[in-house]
């Protein structure tokens, strides 16, 4: 290995490829702290719809009961910025059909916006 350099010489382009390293992970730590918890709330929100499976009188409720069973599921989460008017309810005889279709914007920087689209679907059987 070699150790005696000429005099003057030195190496080019380490600053610059500090700040482009620099650069290239803070993007990546904003797009992990902005996009994070619309991932996380759609997890919490696939929980709580799986969780209704085998529920009590779940095929005997009406789409209203079953919404408010929804929310008051994601309410106990902190499920706080999903609008209720997202899911559908449906019913295919002793199951309950929900579809669940809606998606997060966020502001990223400046003028430059994020759009993440989630959808779902869940038929469920009560008892």
């Amino acid at each position: 290995m070699r150790t005696d350099y000429p005099v003057g010489s030195r190496q080019h382009g380490g600053a610059l490829t500090m700040v482009i390293v620099a650069l290239f992970f803070g993007a990546l730590l904003t797009l992990g702290i902005k996009l994070g918890p619309a991932y996380i709330d759609d997890i919490t929100i696939q929980e709580a719809l799986e969780s209704l499976e085998g529920t009590e009188g779940l095929s005997t409720m009406g789409p209203a009961e079953v919404r408010r069973l929804i929310n008051k599921r994601l309410s106990v989460n902190n499920v706080r910025g999903f609008d209720a008017k997202h899911i559908s309810v449906d019913k295919n005889g002793e199951y309950v059909v929900i579809n669940v279709d809606y998606e997060v914007r966020n502001n990223l920087f400046a003028n430059v916006d994020s759009v993440v689209h989630f959808q779902h679907e869940y038929e469920l059987k009560g008892q």
